[in-house]
């Protein structure tokens, strides 16, 4: 305990200059502003700010704290769009919009803004201390993780989904056998084959997930907004009064947030998990705790621990994938992947023995991860109040608004038209699954996994000349495939037995 405390005295000393507390604060806010542009995420803000440091030759401790608080800050920012209008900033926040959305339409957008910048920062608190506590620990055990172990992850993440479903599991099944086709689109990474690319050099690679992300989100939501008006329904919404939550409503979501916030730096650990797992497993998972002990939960029309869950993950997901990047010099993330980039540029590589080389980085950048972070929550909860004006916006004016911003988002990944075309026609596709109760969730969640499963599903069976035992042949995997298939199979069991009992008592 004692050599912990001396190196975060070393990390505070490095953070806590006036340089960069300084780089800390406009980082967090360059990336709250990149989080709340659909389109952009985390990854693009990083990637664009590497550059820029690099030119301003900034120390290397610098220009890493630098990068992490653009990282966290867009983890944040990403949550604003998703609760207010429906659009998420970037993956991680997709589950967000499933009660985000409804609460900030029930006139609760104050307290949904605050309760999930409460979420996010409690979530990057654990984070931070797992990392500061566990580093080491937890690096041997994702060191365990292989392609077969990843390929069940994302298995067990879908089951998950079975528990987001259970009114209506077999449009949830065929939403995400629609996101995992999109996934398939392109060319494949293994034997460099064309597939469903339909002979159009606009499909080569792929179907962009911010394409499907807008199409789904923003414009198959204003589609909805317009029938309404079309219909004689008002669209606008006020936001309450109240600018935070209070002591009853912390109270209700703490233990999903406790819960959330440790899963999800679990999760974080494991190299290219990423946050969008994290938020995604969270949020099944507190769905079907809450929902056994509370028969009149709301999940998908307006619960908070709804709203808390997947936030806390997320960003304790998202600080926790620098475990991996430190210590073993594998990316925990797309974003990580960015930042070990940007590390090469100053002859640094990371791994175990940058602890003892770099000191000063390592901890530096583990303490303005703290830092950070109670930036962004002094910054974000008095610009509650600010953010929720978005919705006291004419509906005349918003939808051009949201357009005009998602296309912008849309436009700068490749600067072509095609995309935009792209986006009208998934966003008219999108509305009439809506219309036919398809739930959208799955469907995205197929398209961020898909070739990540995908890949790893063929890599472990690459490995064994295609024998599928390789898929148990771990106790992980294994461990995995009992959780994932107990998940599909006790709820519908537990339900019949109910049945059959109240039957009985009749």
């Amino acid at each position: 305990m004692s050599e912990i405390l001396s190196h975060l005295s070393i990390g505070f000393g490095v953070a806590a200059s006036w340089t960069n507390l300084l780089v800390a604060a406009l980082g967090a806010f360059f990336g709250t502003l990149v989080g709340v542009l659909p389109g952009l995420g985390p990854i693009n803000g990083v990637a664009m700010l590497i550059p820029i440091a690099f030119a301003m030759n900034l120390p290397p401790e610098t220009a890493l704290i630098l990068l992490a608080a653009v990282y966290v800050g867009a983890e944040y920012g990403g949550r604003i769009t998703s609760i207010l209008i429906n659009v998420p900033g970037e993956a991680s926040a997709i589950m967000t919009t499933l009660d985000g959305y409804p609460l900030a339409r029930q006139g609760l957008a104050n307290v949904a803004l605050s309760l999930s910048a409460w979420s996010a920062f409690f979530g990057a608190i654990v984070a931070v201390f797992g990392i500061i506590l566990l580093a080491p620990l937890l690096a041997k055990w994702a060191l365990a993780f292989g392609p077969a172990e990843y390929f069940v992850l994302m298995v067990f993440a879908f089951c998950c989904l079975t528990s987001l479903l259970s009114e209506k599991p077999v449009k949830g099944v065929l939403s995400a056998m629609i996101g995992l086709s999109i996934a398939t689109v392109g060319v494949d990474a293994n034997s460099g084959v064309y597939r469903y690319t339909f002979d159009s050099v606009h499909l080569f690679d792929g179907i962009e997930f911010v394409v499907v992300v807008i199409a789904l989100f923003a414009v198959a939501e204003l589609l909805e907004m317009l029938e309404k008006v079309m219909a004689g329904h008002k669209v606008e919404v006020q936001s309450s009064g109240r600018k935070l939550f209070n002591l009853k409503e912390l109270a209700y979501t703490w233990w999903s947030v406790v819960r959330s916030a440790f899963l999800g730096f679990g999760v974080g650990v494991l190299p290219g998990a990423g946050a969008s797992v994290a938020a995604a497993v969270a949020y099944s998972n507190e769905k079907r705790i809450c929902e056994e002990k509370d028969p009149n939960a709301k999940f998908g029309k307006g619960d908070m621990r709804g709203l808390v869950a997947p936030e806390a993950a997320a960003t304790s997901s998202a600080i926790g994938s620098f475990v991996p990047m430190l210590t073993l010099g594998v990316p925990g993330s797309g974003t990580t992947a960015v930042m070990m980039g940007a590390l090469t540029l100053y002859n640094i590589t990371p791994g175990p023995v940058l602890f003892d080389t770099k000191p000063e980085l390592v901890w530096g950048l583990i303490a303005s991860l703290f830092i950070a972070n109670v930036m962004l929550f002094i910054m974000n909860v008095p610009m509650v109040r600010v953010f929720s004006k978005v919705l006291s916006v004419p509906g005349w004016m918003m939808v051009p608004g949201i357009l005009t911003i998602s296309y912008i988002g849309v436009y700068a990944i490749n600067a072509g038209t095609f995309d935009l075309l792209m986006v009208a026609g998934i966003g008219a596709v999108g509305y009439l699954l809506r219309k036919g109760g398809l739930p959208m969730a799955p469907l995205v969640l197929g398209v961020v996994l898909g070739d990540m499963m995908e890949q790893n599903l063929r890599r472990a069976l690459s490995m064994t000349d295609g024998a599928l035992s390789v898929l148990v042949s771990s106790n992980i995997a294994i461990g995995l495939w009992i959780v994932s298939i107990a998940i599909v199979v006790v709820p519908p069991v537990l339900r019949y037995v109910k049945r059959r009992r109240k039957a009985a008592l009749r």
